[in-house]
């Protein structure tokens, strides 16, 4: 006999950050909020797992900038509500040629925003971080209010506030079946639940659950190598040494961005990985590399030996991470177009840690049918050419 059905006002699918943003705003309204992951928690299989991830302001894009400012403010509120560090400014320190077009983005959109930045030309970045190499005869920008989030010790502590708060955190349920209505049903491997709304939050797995709503996305899954290189002197590309995260831009000939993270996280070894990654199945994401793997680690040896010489230029340690991209690596906010109680929150493209304070609160407002506190025509599913209807 069917387990019997268990109401709430909505139903969060994917307890990765976005989605223990989700239940925490929807919670802090008072809404009784139900939160799933197929796994069980803590888990390496998504996207938010992990150590660190870099927070800033700096950004290209106007609305992003913008967001990050209640990000940090939620991101510190937070912290005391957990009474737990974490965030450390650090710095960002964004590194390419003055010339360069995205270079030049950046720093417009700091002056305009009136984020905190110093422009380091050459001499002086030297001077400043002389364990920086600068071949090309790159500048700097630092973004001064920068620095590293601890990842997984945030992912505790929402999930923690979460259940304080009176939302329900269920993990291990794999959801096999959603029908639409008022109330949308979700079925998982253990029992049947039904809420007024439905947020989903699936990472790689979104289009999966989507299918059979008739829907697809654009996104592409990627596994993305996560390098970490040993200091030949212990420290100096440490945080007590003062040393920033950097994000490398147009560098060695790297279509992608290359960023790094201060030593840390495994002692006396510094985080440096390439923006970009191969393509994966979700399902599969821990098998053989690809010889593109290898390719990405290339680009990032050079990097290392050319910018960073007191690092040994082969990684000590590769883990992989994923990442769930949109073509134009803005996120997906957006209702369903054909059922307005089902939201979905994707695509977050190796950038949506950092906001995802923000990006929760906005998927809560969706899925209460509030007002947005922002603009959404950058996220809205309509952008991408025969979306915004569904297939019949």
């Amino acid at each position: 006999m069917a387990s019997p059905k268990v109401l709430c006002d909505a139903i969060v699918i994917g307890a990765g950050i976005q989605g223990c943003f989700t239940a925490y705003h929807l919670a802090q309204r008072g809404k009784k909020v139900l939160l799933l992951d197929q796994f069980l928690l803590p888990h390496s299989r998504g996207s938010s797992h992990g150590q660190s991830r870099i927070i800033r302001r700096a950004y290209c894009e106007d609305f992003y900038t913008h967001m990050m400012e209640e990000c940090y403010q939620l991101w510190a509120r937070l912290e005391q509500e957990a009474g737990t560090q974490l965030h450390r400014e650090t710095g960002l320190l964004l590194l390419g040629l003055k010339e360069h077009p995205e270079f030049q983005a950046f720093q417009a959109t700091l002056s305009k925003h009136g984020v905190a930045h110093q422009h380091l030309p050459p001499e002086e970045l030297k001077q400043r971080f002389p364990n920086i190499r600068l071949p090309g005869g790159e500048s700097g920008l630092l973004d001064t209010s920068g620095g590293v989030l601890y990842a997984d010790k945030a992912l505790r502590a929402l999930q923690d506030v979460v259940r304080q708060l009176g939302g329900v955190v269920q993990d291990g349920e794999k959801v096999m079946e959603i029908t639409p209505g008022l109330p949308v049903t979700v079925k998982t491997t253990s029992r049947s639940y039904q809420a007024k709304s439905l947020v989903i939050t699936a990472g790689p797995w979104t289009n999966r659950l989507l299918a059979p709503l008739g829907i697809q996305l654009p996104l592409q899954t990627l596994r993305i190598n996560v390098c970490y290189w040993r200091e030949k002197v212990p420290g100096s590309y440490g945080v007590s040494q003062a040393f920033p995260c950097f994000l490398g831009l147009g560098l060695d000939q790297a279509p992608h961005h290359i960023y790094g993270l201060p030593a840390g996280e495994y002692p006396g070894m510094m985080k440096v990985c390439y923006h970009h990654g191969n393509n994966a199945d979700p399902e599969e994401r821990d098998c053989p590399s690809a010889l593109s793997d290898s390719q990405d680690i290339q680009i990032l040896g050079r990097f290392v030996r050319d910018h960073l010489p007191d690092l040994e230029p082969t990684p000590a340690i590769t883990e992989r991470c994923m990442y769930t991209n949109t073509p134009d690596e803005h996120f997906i906010l957006d209702r369903h177009p054909k059922h307005d109680n089902i939201v979905i929150g994707a695509g977050f493209s190796g950038h949506g840690f950092k906001l995802s304070p923000v990006v929760g609160k906005i998927l809560c407002e969706l899925s209460m049918k509030l007002p947005s506190s922002y603009d959404l025509t950058p996220f809205r599913i309509s952008r991408f050419p025969g979306l915004g209807h569904t297939r019949h």
